[in-house]
């Protein structure tokens, strides 16, 4: 919980989930950045509509934490009209400085310090004095001072607001705490959940909340976006179908140092056993990169079309049960990826069961 804490609060640069790491964008850290235009729409919908909870639910890459950090920050703002904040008064001020006194943030500690949310005085010490590391999930004791938060009174008095991110990294334990808080909240305080995997979340909280579906932007329209990021026109097709038609995850793709030009090639390069072809790239993204090529082409050859590489792209190898057994290995290698292994070796290793999975015809 955020609300009244350090001013300025921590900004280490510790390791949070892989896509922060590789790319922190000005919307993610909450710098006052205009919302992305699917994303406006959005927040003028939700606006209109009355509730005191809501899950935003979809896949990575469309914007939950920025939509609902938008979504805070209009129930907070002085002069919040229907396009949502106005982002002059002093209240905005307080969100984009993150240390506004009625917003509470419910984040991985990993989270909270890549984005430069201020931690409470005691988990901070706890980190700086490396007794413990940075939590990945949210934690118990951090539901239970924002469930403390909401019962204060509203210090602005303009009501309170909890947005929880990512909402499935609450373990059962932390989740049932919030049960009771977010069925019967206290006062004016409202809740904004976001999700990339709802489906992990207790059907309790799911029940509790009022359901937003997040929309998927036109192709020409995150094409628009990433150009206006900074990324190449050259690129932001490439990024953006690596991404699988998701723009944020297309923007941290493009902000890795990645050569996008790689990726039309890694599928006939793995058929191959060419290594050259990664060489910039860490474990976590070898990993990724091989699931979405395994994906492509097992939904080729069941007759639907691929999603993350084009149809010439892909090799002719490949069977079904090679690729089957590909995908259930590359899962089980993804939740361990991030330990310390030797990185060149890993590489290999993966490369060669790449090519296998390929090039058998069993």
């Amino acid at each position: 919980c955020v609300a009244g804490r350090i001013a300025g609060g921590c900004r280490k640069r510790l390791a949070a989930a892989c896509w922060l790491v590789m790319y922190k964008t000005d919307a993610l850290s909450g710098s006052g950045q205009p919302l992305a235009p699917w994303l406006q729409g959005q927040l003028e919908r939700l606006l209109l509509q009355q509730g005191h909870a809501w899950l935003l639910s979809g896949p990575s890459g469309l914007g939950q934490f920025d939509l609902a950090l938008a979504l805070a920050t209009a129930w907070l703002c002085e002069q919040s009209g229907p396009h949502g904040a106005c982002e002059r008064c002093s209240s905005c001020h307080a969100v984009a400085v993150h240390t506004h006194a009625d917003l509470c943030l419910l984040l991985p500690e990993t989270l909270s310090l890549s984005l430069g949310w201020p931690l409470d005085e005691k988990t901070q010490d706890d980190l700086d004095g490396k007794k413990r590391k940075p939590s990945k999930e949210i934690r118990i004791d951090a539901m239970r001072d924002a469930v403390e938060f909401s019962q204060r009174t509203s210090a602005r008095g303009r009501g309170k607001a909890v947005l929880v991110f990512p909402a499935e990294r609450m373990n059962n334990v932390t989740a049932n705490a919030l049960l009771k808080t977010l069925e019967e909240p206290p006062g004016d305080v409202k809740f904004v959940l976001a999700s990339d995997a709802a489906h992990q979340l207790l059907p309790t909280i799911r029940s509790r909340c009022l359901w937003h579906s997040m929309v998927w932007p036109q192709e020409k329209a995150s094409l628009a976006w990433l150009e206006t990021k900074g990324v190449q026109h050259a690129q932001s097709s490439i990024v953006l179908r690596a991404a699988g038609g998701r723009p944020l995850d297309a923007l941290l793709f493009a902000g890795t140092g990645r050569n996008a030009q790689a990726w039309p090639i890694l599928p006939k390069a793995m058929a191959r056993g060419d290594l050259s072809v990664l060489k910039d790239w860490s474990p976590a993204q070898t990993v990724d990169a091989l699931h979405k090529l395994c994906h492509d082409m097992l939904t080729v050859k069941v007759g639907a079309g691929p999603r993350f590489f084009n149809s010439a792209d892909l090799p002719a190898g490949g069977s079904i049960a090679s690729l089957t057994a590909w995908s259930k290995s590359l899962a089980k290698t993804a939740r361990t990826v991030e330990h310390p292994f030797n990185p060149g070796l890993m590489l290999e290793a993966l490369v060669s069961e790449a090519k296998n999975a390929l090039n058998s015809r069993q």
